[in-house]
């Protein structure tokens, strides 16, 4: 852990001692620098969010095509993006890279005197001895406060008792010499950190309460404040994102995300850390509303390209939805002809007198092999009296609304592959030709339609006409005879 806090630690420390020890300047500065490091990265997260956007469609397509084949989906779909160089989570990874550098900062912060003065547990003891200080009844933040006992004015005073307090403190150490000589050389590490910001003490930690401690009321009131402009942030970064993609129409829980948990977490950090880090999290907040107005500037096109996708995309899928509507409605016409036509014929064989009773399954109890039903431990298997014979036409009646459901599944899931499929013959077209494609297609659908119904009006005269002849013919015949 400490290779890890190490570039942070000196990064800060140098920040310090550039700004006359100011502790807030020092956290702001890193904030900056943290930030101008994570822009280039932010910035690919939202093209990659833009390149999702113009690609959605596609992917939805192929979800609809391969609705019933889940592995052929996942391939088709990684096929997708490994063609379009997108990644699918690229723009979620960048936004959780502020929580990865507050976690060391945390440690630096709750400990200034091991990280920004490098000083060892030794050392550390004898500077809390010299102010009567018990580290051990603040465990969390106990080197925070430490430190900022330490001013200007006492400062030489502490750097000149720490030998003697180390001598006093670990007497009966066997290795009493090597205690003192690396308390001696620490020493030289320690400086006042100046805490004040604004008129605010960093090194306190805000509470709840803050009636009780009125003279510290602006520490107490960072929390909501950095809940406040997190709130804030979460709207801006909610229209970036419409910008990037338009057509995405935010769920519950992303909305959840955006303005409740991200102010709560905002206003949770804030009471259970120092106020320095309350100072860091506002500025950061800031910081990242100025990079979403940057990084929109920067992606101006992209952004206009999104919402050219969007539009095209709201017109293809009217148009899928259009034809699979027809096709159903056509598929499902096809079906009841083909089942009435099977019910004429199922009439006939029974007017012939062919017998079915001898394959039916009987009344008796067990006998019941060919009606197998896979579904039937679903639930709570009624009690059946062994005796009472079986109702053969409920279980057939039963059996056959399940097929039927089955069937009509499948069917809508082949007539929506169907249509996803014949919709790839408008990939690459641009809004224009588009819609030019659709109104020439809607054109000769009325034209079809008008052609069809003229046929069957003309079909309905010549029958009516020849009913009428025949009429004529008849009614001579009976005048002559």
């Amino acid at each position: 852990m400490g290779l890890i806090l190490t570039p942070f630690s000196w990064l800060i420390t140098a920040f310090c001692h550039l700004f006359n020890n100011s502790y807030a300047l020092a956290l702001i500065l890193f904030a900056l620098v943290v930030k101008i490091i994570l822009f280039p990265f932010s910035l690919k997260g939202k093209r990659s969010m833009v390149k999702m956007s113009a690609i959605q469609g596609k992917a939805q397509r192929i979800q609809k095509q391969y609705a019933n084949n889940k592995q052929k989906q996942q391939e088709e779909l990684q096929k997708l993006y490994a063609k379009e160089n997108v990644n699918p989570m690229g723009g979620c990874l960048w936004s959780f890279l502020p929580l990865l550098f507050l976690l060391p900062l945390y440690s630096i912060v709750r400990q200034p005197l091991s990280y920004m003065m490098s000083m060892g547990d030794q050392a550390i003891q004898t500077v809390a001895a010299f102010f009567s200080f018990d580290l051990n009844a603040n465990a969390a933040y106990g080197q925070l406060q430490l430190a900022a006992m330490v001013t200007p004015e006492n400062l030489e005073a502490v750097r000149s008792s720490m030998v003697g307090a180390a001598r006093t403190l670990f007497a009966g150490e066997a290795n009493l010499q090597d205690i003192l000589t690396a308390v001696g050389q620490q020493a030289g590490n320690l400086f006042a950190i100046d805490f004040n910001f604004l008129g605010l003490d960093l090194s306190r930690q805000p509470i709840l309460q803050f009636w009780t401690d009125w003279s510290n009321l602006g520490v107490h009131l960072l929390p909501w404040v950095s809940a406040g402009l997190s709130l804030l942030m979460s709207v801006v970064s909610q229209r970036t994102n419409r910008m990037a993609n338009p057509n995405a129409e935010q769920q519950k829980s992303g909305g959840f995300m955006l303005y409740v948990f991200s102010p709560l977490m905002s206003l949770w950090f804030g009471f259970i850390m120092p106020a320095g880090l309350c100072i860091y999290w506002i500025v950061n907040t800031l910081l990242s509303m100025l990079q979403e107005f940057i990084s929109a500037k920067l992606l101006k096109r992209d952004y206009e390209e999104a919402a050219e996708n969007a539009r095209r995309q709201a017109i293809l899928d009217k148009e899928e939805e259009k034809r699979r509507k027809a096709a159903l409605a056509a598929e499902r016409a096809r079906r009841a002809e083909e089942k009435k036509q099977k019910g004429k014929k199922k009439d006939k064989e029974k007017s012939v007198g062919v017998d079915v009773t001898a394959s039916r399954v009987g009344i008796r109890a067990y006998a019941r092999g060919r009606a197998y039903d896979p579904d039937r431990y679903g639930g709570v298997t009624p009690y059946r009296d062994p005796d009472h014979p079986i109702d053969e036409d409920a279980v057939e009646q039963a059996r056959a609304a399940k097929d039927e459901k089955r069937a009509e599944a499948q069917m809508e899931a082949e007539v929506t592959a169907q249509v996803a499929a014949e919709m790839e013959q408008f990939a690459g077209q641009s809004v224009q030709e588009l819609e030019q494609s659709i109104g020439q297609l809607d054109q000769s659908r009325e034209q079809e339609a008008m052609a069809q119904a003229e046929a069957e009006a003309e079909a309905l005269a010549a029958a009516i006409e020849e009913d009428g002849g025949t009429d004529d013919a008849e009614h001579g015949d009976t005048e002559e005879t």
